[in-house]
Parts: C-alpha cells; sequence; structure tokens
C-alpha cells in the first residue's frame, strides 16, 4: 500500500535537562532539511515567571508550574494546522522576557526545549520525540561552559544552580524520558573519561514506537565503531541500542555517513555543515558521533512527511 505524503507540518520534540544539547541537535538537523524548509520554537520561551520572581518564590524553571505550558501546547498544535502564532521571548541572558516574535509555520517544525513532554496534551502533538540524555557529569560540564561563555554566569554560579535544580531536574524532566521514540546519550570512552567532544560515544536506545530503518549496511561498513543489540530499557520494555564509538576515523566515519544520506535522499542540504557543535573555547568543532546521530533523527523527519509514521 503506497504511503500518502502529508500536507502539514511534522513535527520533532527534542526535550532534556538544561545544556544537554537540545539547540545543537536541533541546528544540524535544520542545516540537513533546509533552513528554508524548517522553523524552531523553544518551549523555554514560555515561561510563566523571570528569573527574579523565579527567585523571589524559589522556584526553578524546571518546575511546570513555572511555566505556560497550555499556551505552549496550543501554539504547537496552531503550527501543526499550518497557521501562524505570536510567541513570547525569553533573553535567557538577562533573565527576562523580551517581547513578541511572530512565527509562520513551514514544512517541519522544531520544538526543543525543557518540558516538551510535560503534559499529555504536549506530549500528543509530536510525530517525532527525542530525548536527549548526556552522561550527569558531561552534562554539567557543557552547562559550565555555556553558562560561563555565553550567558555571563561564573564556574561558581552555575554550580550553585546545578545543585539547586537537581532535585526538580529528577522529578520534572528526567521522567519525560520514558515519552521520547528515541533517547540519545553522549557519554565519554572508558579509556578517556575525560573527553567532553569530538571523541564522545553516543547510545541511542531506540523505541519500537517508530520503524527505525534497516541498520545493516551502516554496520557493515563501521566494523567496529557501530553495535547494535537488543535491550531492556528502564521500564523493563525490549529497544534496540545502538552504540556509535566516538573514535570511528573521518573516512570510515564518512562511509557511514553517506550510507544514512542514501536513506533520506530527499534531504541533501549543507551536508558539510553536519556534526557540528561548540567545543569548549567556543571555537566550531565537527563531531562524527553527532553527525550520525541528526542523520537518523532526520530520517524519522523525512519519513513521517512522507506519510511512512504519522501520528
Amino acid at each position: 500500500m503506497p504511503f500518502k505524503r502529508i500536507t502539514r507540518p511534522v513535527v520533532l520534540g527534542i526535550v532534556g535537562d538544561s545544556a544537554s544539547g537540545k539547540s545543537t541537535i536541533a541546528e544540524g538537523i535544520t542545516e540537513i532539511l533546509g533552513p528554508d524548509k524548517v522553523v524552531s520554537i523553544c518551549t523555554d520561551d514560555y515561561h510563566k515567571l523571570d528569573r527574579k520572581q523565579r527567585a523571589e518564590q524559589d522556584i526553578t524553571a524546571l518546575n511546570p508550574i513555572a511555566n505556560h505550558l497550555d499556551i505552549a501546547e496550543q501554539h504547537i498544535r496552531l503550527l501543526r494546522k499550518g497557521e501562524s502564532i505570536l510567541k513570547p521571548v525569553y533573553d535567557h541572558g538577562k533573565g527576562v522576557f523580551s517581547g513578541w516574535e511572530r512565527i509562520e509555520p513551514r514544512e517541519y517544525l522544531i520544538v526543543e526545549g525543557l518540558l516538551g513532554y510535560g503534559t499529555r496534551a504536549l506530549t500528543d502533538c509530536y510525530d517525532v520525540k527525542v530525548y536527549l540524555d548526556p552522561q550527569e557529569d558531561l552534562r554539567a560540564i557543557w552547562k559550565i561552559q555555556r553558562d560561563t561563555q555565553v550567558r555571563g554566569y561564573s564556574k561558581k554560579r552555575v554550580q550553585e544552580i546545578l545543585n539547586k535544580r537537581k532535585e526538580d531536574g529528577e522529578k520534572y524532566i528526567q521522567p519525560q524520558r520514558s515519552f521520547a521514540d528515541m533517547v540519545v546519550s553522549f557519554y565519554p570512552p572508558n579509556d578517556n573519561d575525560g573527553e567532553t567532544g569530538a571523541h564522545l560515544n553516543v547510545r541511542h536506545t531506540l523505541r519500537p514506537t517508530l520503524p527505525h530503518p534497516d541498520l545493516s549496511p551502516v554496520l557493515d561498513a563501521a566494523k567496529n565503531g557501530f553495535r547494535l543489540e537488543l535491550a531492556r530499557d528502564q521500564d523493563g520494555k525490549p529497544v534496540d541500542v545502538l552504540d556509535i564509538h566516538g573514535d570511528l576515523e573521518d573516512e570510515r566515519a564518512k562511509a557511514v555517513e553517506n550510507l544514512l544520506w542514501n536513506l533520506i535522499p530527499e534531504a541533501q542540504h549543507l551536508r558539510e555543515n553536519v556534526g557540528q557543535y561548540r567545543d569548549a573555547k567556543n571555537h566550531s568543532a565537527l563531531s562524527h558521533p553527532l553527525a550520525l546521530s541528526e542523520l537518523l533523527i532526520t530520517y524519522h523527519m523525512v519519513k513521517a512527511a512522507l506519510g511512512q509514521h504519522v501520528t
């Protein structure tokens, strides 16, 4: 039976704790699909309280009651139907609201943030759901790097924020993992636990809620760089677990990337930018595991647009 291409925007959700790599993944996928075809919104713009108000009320931004999740859901549904929205804008640098932004729907919609699966109604808005779950020590390093370099915090202040948010992260952010079709977890290799960038390993937990691609040709090409096995997830349900090693040689990694590109011939935009991220010195760098992760997520976006797994 042939599939029918859908005419509404395809919606990707990317959820994870602060500094888990959400924006990096979203930007990479946008480059693959083509910036003219993608619009991204951040659910963090739907904070109900600014930084000063949260401090006064002793509440963190991770708490659902500090966010307008109902309005976020309404806006995603409007964009999904092809209607424009007027979205609030939150300035993370200053911790204040800074006006409104008109968003027009495009072929693909990427929604990233802390609480994208914070309610059942929100969770039902997506065609593809990804949860980013890097090793916790690694996420803390990434947050310190980002908040000191980009947001002007001191290292001491970032550590205080991490400590304050720890309980709410466990209570409100981590449970959203169970709603994802794919869980993407970056972690350092055993022989280099100080690695924080290009040579990190990545583990994909692939749930049967989506029809994942046949990766046999990829596994054959990567040889020792990939491992795919059947396992049990945290909830005891069966999943496929794909490990991608961070020490893949450039030539082999490119060969594997080309095989993944062949799975999505509909998306051939700006290939040289895939897998880019900002390193510890805030310089642009390349990660092959990141590139492969972006390509695998994009595969599902394209197939959803073709009507092969639409919710």
